[in-house]
């Protein structure tokens, strides 16, 4: 027989974990399902060097800071360490093991369906988050390469290839983090940008760029770029130097255009200038020992490192996806009722931090859901 609650809240990350805190601050009856057997289970499984791109103090989850030894931009673990600790501190209880298959719309209400489990509530948060999935393309004679191949969400560190060509594929923050890594470790990594780059700095003169964004936040997207166009090309300079492709608009109508978040350079730049990262182009096939990039240059590599990016594939067991999510399946909305009754929380790509966004999106919806 169903369980009868007023909020199922589907995923224990940070967006999940934030809703149940609000829902809770509210007095408002849920449960929060989470397939792992842990808190945090991305963050868990990334790559080592991993760190959070926003600054502590603009990341937040609500009603708890970070602790004051943590460093400004902290390491993976640390992020994990802050999740079970929000957890057990603010006295959540998710329920592990509980894989959603369906979630669907029904006279009762939404009905929830685990492998064992089901549900029925007035209201559903989705909260599965923009990297459920890896995003994993295909190239002409990628089943002929003989090497290592994997994409981003496997990679650990780049110890295997100590001295070795590594290629990454992208040009997203995590590819260039993994490049980071690879030297770091002794490898020689190689970038394969496909497209147009936008990069800003992480910080200028000790200011996160990100606090820089909050305050012109109010602006439109293409007065602020202009605004912050100096800016860049004082910390920056122009890419095309770099061997890379200008995009031609800036980063927060990249943003609103395309849901995608421009590099915040924490070191890249340095080491392309100093010849340490190598840049190509696309990659248009592959061989049994390498690549073919679309200028026609062949080079052979020990290992590709697919930084493709995640997909967040909520059509997998949202019925209603077609509805709630658009033709590329990213939801409508997050932070706001999409249907009746259905919220997202932690799905919007947010120019002054992901962390701070959730945060603000979780009160919105647990004050939607206590208001009905």
């Amino acid at each position: 027989m169903a369980e009868r609650v007023n909020t199922v809240v589907v995923g224990a990350s940070a967006a999940g974990l934030s809703t149940a805190c609000c829902l809770s601050r509210e007095g408002v009856e849920h449960v929060l399902l989470e397939q792992k057997e842990c808190v945090a289970s991305a963050w868990r499984n990334h790559y080592e060097r991993l760190h959070l791109h926003t600054s502590k103090p603009l990341s937040a989850l609500p009603y708890r800071n970070w602790g004051a030894e943590i460093e400004n931009y902290p390491p993976r673990l640390d992020v994990v360490k802050y999740l079970e600790a929000y957890a057990e501190d603010l006295k959540l209880k998710p329920r592990f093991g509980q894989n959603v298959q369906r979630i669907e719309r029904d006279s009762d209400g939404w009905r929830t369906t685990t492998q064992d489990s089901e549900y029925v509530s007035e209201n559903v948060v989705v909260a599965t988050g923009n990297t459920r999935v890896p995003y994993v393309p295909s190239w002409p004679g990628q089943n002929d390469y003989r090497r290592d191949l994997m994409h981003s969400s496997k990679y650990k560190n780049g110890d295997p290839w100590k001295g070795e060509r590594v290629l990454v594929v992208g040009f997203g923050n995590s590819a260039c983090e993994i490049a980071i890594d690879l030297h770091e470790r002794g490898a020689k990594p190689t970038l394969a940008v496909r497209s147009g780059v936008n990069i800003i700095p992480r910080d200028v003169l000790g200011v996160p760029i990100l606090a820089i964004g909050i305050s012109v936040s109010f602006l439109p997207p293409e007065v602020a770029d202009v605004m912050a166009w100096p800016l860049i090309q004082a910390t920056i300079g122009d890419v095309r130097k770099l061997g890379l492709k200008k995009l031609p608009y800036g980063p927060l109508v990249q943003i609103q255009k395309h849901g995608r978040i421009p590099l915040l350079d924490i070191g890249t730049v340095a080491l392309i200038k100093k010849g340490a990262i190598e840049v190509r182009p696309s990659v248009e096939r592959f061989t049994e020992s390498g690549v073919v990039f679309t200028d026609g240059r062949e080079e052979e590599f020990a290992a590709v490192v697919l930084g493709t990016g995640y997909r967040p594939a909520v059509s997998d067991f949202l019925a209603e996806a077609a509805q709630a999510c658009t033709k590329d399946g990213v939801p409508k909305k997050s932070g706001h009722e999409v249907l009746p009754g259905l919220y997202f929380c932690g799905f919007h790509v947010s120019p002054t931090g992901m962390l701070r966004e959730i945060a603000i999106e979780a009160k919105r919806i647990a004050r939607s859901v206590a208001s009905v």
